[in-house]
């Protein structure tokens, strides 16, 4: 056991927490599991998100002081932005490919979607927001039962989604310029202090890098001090990384222990929203497995299909146990580094502004549990619809927070974008978390296949070996 590769313990590590919780909720074990074993993973959560910030912070300053070509950090910072765009793309049309090819909506018994399709049409007619694809069921006699039914019925509103409504309306109203002021710090303290803004802290450490290098010789020894400081934090997260399998097992024992108080119960909440969730799965396997691994082998030299999963996997694992690109960050600059040959210059930069911007995942979901719902509902969205969730997921996966469960305030600004009614993302609830698992994972991987295709094009890729 002692010798094995960290990536096969920590499988090992995800496997016995799911077995754990299944056999924990068969004997009625979940409170304690909840209370004595939950905790251990929620520590290790904390520990790499106390490291990422200030690893962000210094390995960015370090790597940028370190630049002999200040004008080099523009061109880098063009094509990071320009790949992560195109991944995100891909990942948005390989979601209404899928979404629009299976129809999962469609999977429910057709009385229940005409009854989701009379109360769209009932909220349309409170809010005063027009019917999108032109019909119209509260006219249609044969419709009058049901109708009578569902308006008879008591609305109620969950209180997680009024208050991720009340999220999304205010990022809906900001300016247009908003993610510009946003990215620039009041207090460098309270930003470091919240790992929702790392964007700031990135702002800083590039203005503090570029300072550095600018001064020259005068700021060697700060240069210095910072690239002893990074070298700590590192050994930090290997220190971490060491206890890192009995950490995910917690975790995963934890999550699944508050799911559910019976294993029929987690069952059943899978196959309620199978159609979906498979769906999502297709997708989201379909980059981890095939997207990101071809776009290495065409473009980076000697790449192998075994090569990119034993380079990345240990990020890849961490990035399931704990839904946080933020919290994984530490592991995936410590795998694209030290497993793929990209040098730190480019790691510090390309990596922590992609636990930020890039949303490949959560922008999938976007795509697909959109369309998902409104298939649920009957209502058939346009081509220019279509095309407008592709633009809103895109855009709003660059604001969503690397923290799990971001991606539904984004969600309901997506939703609304095509006129349709924010609180249908409390339909995915139930799902949601398990899924945040894997789109983490996708995001994670296109975070280190966009840092070793800028790499391989500044020249700063080491060949194994």
């Amino acid at each position: 056991m002692r010798n094995l590769p960290l990536h096969i313990k920590i499988l090992i590590g995800l496997v016995a927490g799911v077995v754990y919780a299944f056999i924990s909720s068969a004997l009625g074990w979940n409170q304690f599991t909840i209370n004595w074993i939950d905790p251990f993973g929620t520590i290790f959560i904390r520990m790499l998100k106390f490291i990422a910030v200030p690893l962000v912070l210094f390995s960015i300053i370090s790597g940028i002081s370190g630049l002999s070509d200040i004008s080099r950090l523009g061109k880098m910072g063009a094509k990071t932005l320009g790949f992560y765009l195109v991944t995100t793309v891909l990942a948005v049309t390989l979601g209404l490919l899928l979404v629009n090819t299976v129809k999962p909506g469609t999977f429910l018994d057709e009385t229940q979607r005409i009854k989701n399709r009379i109360s769209y049409e009932l909220w349309a007619k409170d809010t005063g927001e027009a019917i999108k694809d032109n019909k119209n069921f509260l006219n249609d006699p044969k419709y009058a039962d049901l109708i009578l039914e569902v308006s008879g019925s008591e609305q109620v509103i969950d209180e997680k989604v009024e208050k991720l409504k009340s999220n999304a309306e205010s990022t809906k109203e900001a300016s247009p310029l908003q993610f510009l002021v946003d990215m620039v710090p009041e207090n460098l303290v309270f930003s470091i202090s919240n790992n929702g803004l790392m964007l700031q802290v990135i702002f800083f450490a590039i203005f503090f890098g570029i300072s550095i290098a600018i001064v020259g010789e005068k700021a060697k020894p700060v240069a210095q001090f910072i690239v002893s400081i990074n070298d700590i934090f590192l050994k930090m997260v290997e220190l971490v990384m060491k206890a890192a399998p009995y950490f995910v097992f917690a975790l995963l024992a934890g999550v699944i222990a508050k799911m559910a108080d019976t294993p029929s119960e987690v069952l059943e909440i899978f196959r309620s929203l199978g159609s979906y969730a498979l769906t999502m799965v297709v997708g989201l396997g379909t980059l981890i497995f095939i997207v990101y691994p071809i776009i290495l082998i065409l473009f980076v030299k000697d790449m192998t299909y075994k090569k990119v999963f034993k380079n990345i996997s240990p990020a890849q694992l961490m990035a399931f146990s704990t839904s946080s690109s933020a919290a994984t960050l530490p592991v995936t600059m410590k795998c694209v580094e030290n497993n793929m040959g990209v040098s730190k210059n480019v790691s510090s930069f390309v990596l922590p502004i992609g636990a930020t911007v890039n949303m490949d995942g959560t922008s999938l979901l976007q795509a697909v549990a959109v369309i998902f719902m409104a298939q649920l509902h009957m209502v058939d969205l346009s081509f220019g619809q279509q095309l407008t969730i592709v633009l809103t997921a895109t855009l709003a996966s660059i604001g969503a927070a690397a923290v799990p469960s971001a991606g539904l305030i984004m969600m309901m600004i997506v939703l609304g974008s095509v006129g349709l009614n924010p609180a249908w993302i409390a339909i995915i609830f139930p799902v949601d978390r398990p899924l945040d698992m894997l789109r983490t994972v996708v995001n994670v991987t296109g975070d280190a296949t966009v840092a070793t295709l800028v790499a391989g094009t500044e020249g700063e890729l080491k060949p194994e070996g």
